[in-house]
């Protein structure tokens, strides 16, 4: 019987790349770990053992630390875009190219003021601090350029973005059976750690989307969705969360939202002739429900796949 070679697709994952723009005093980070894939006309280098339409991927790798020099990194998106239009463009057997991105922010570290008493004359003063940084632990924003040649497809997203509301959540009139121990809940705490996708309508034909003020924002608007809802169940939340975006960034097209249920488990204090005011829990990390969604804009077809 004979063998079939299917989809296949080959290129240089996660490098690493922090580009410093120094202009002026005041010094701007961009921590990126950037993955590339490539496919074509590459049946050879299976079938045969030809490399001659293979770009290395050690090109590749060269390619991201060369852009990041020569253009610089205004976001992600935008830097992938360039990307992904590149090796498309300037290599006739690659016909698709997808690079993903995730994006580390760093926070500015606050000193004293420069006129503070205290401060020894060696010291250069909180004024002229504008190169010192704490790496942020909070989400990853990520990104997902792909290009055929002439269509982009650009997909933002942030994951470990973990929230809480202590109060304004409830659980109860769900399916009871043999096994279901679960006790309906009135006031609980709700807690997920936010995976978030979001495909925009841009293909590569308008002027691109501010992506560094539209990233901010449909943050924003994940997180105030998830603070004003008062939920019933987490599937309701990440409709409303997705409903929220797309209401106020015209820009997005869909969502699809991951959120784990950070379950947070009454303690049982009465062993200790102490009573529990939904007050000390047990915060379990393992199993958890997994809620997972997308949310569109009627007539606009999917694109975000399913994990």
């Amino acid at each position: 019987m004979a063998h079939v070679l299917g989809q296949n697709q080959y290129g240089k994952a996660e490098t690493r790349v922090v580009r410093i723009h120094r202009d002026g005093a005041r010094h701007e980070i961009k921590d990126l770990n950037v993955s590339v894939a490539l496919s074509g006309d590459l049946d050879d280098v299976h079938l045969t053992g030809s490399n001659a339409n293979c770009l290395p991927t050690d090109t590749t790798k060269n390619t991201v630390y060369a852009f990041a020099k020569e253009h610089g990194i205004e976001s992600a998106e935008a830097f992938g875009i360039l990307l992904a239009r590149h090796f498309v463009d300037n290599n006739e057997p690659i016909h698709r190219a997808r690079i993903r991105i995730e994006e580390y922010s760093w926070d500015r570290i606050s000193t004293p003021d420069n006129s503070a008493p205290y401060l020894e004359k060696r010291s250069i003063g909180s004024e002229e601090v504008g190169h010192s940084f704490v790496r942020n632990g909070g989400e990853i924003r990520t990104a997902q350029i792909t290009y055929d040649g002439s269509r982009f497809e650009v997909i933002s997203g942030l994951k470990e973005l973990t929230v809480m509301n202590s109060t304004n959540s409830e659980f109860w009139g769900y399916i009871k059976d043999k096994y279901t121990t679960l006790k309906e809940a009135y006031d609980r705490i709700l807690a997920t750690q936010v995976t978030a996708r979001w495909a925009h309508s841009w293909s590569g034909e308008e002027t691109q989307p501010n992506w560094e003020r539209s990233y901010p924002q449909v943050r924003r608007h994940l997180l105030e969705a998830f603070a004003e809802t008062y939920s019933y169940s987490l599937q309701q939340t990440l409709y409303a969360m997705g409903s929220r975006v797309l209401n106020n960034r015209a820009e997005v097209d869909e969502v699809r939202l991951e959120l784990p249920n950070k379950h947070h488990f009454l303690v049982d204090l009465e062993p200790f002739g102490l009573k529990n005011n939904n007050e000390v829990y047990f915060a379990a990390d393992r199993p958890y429900g997994l809620i997972e969604g997308t949310v569109h804009r009627e007539g606009v077809t999917p694109v975000i796949p399913v994990a």
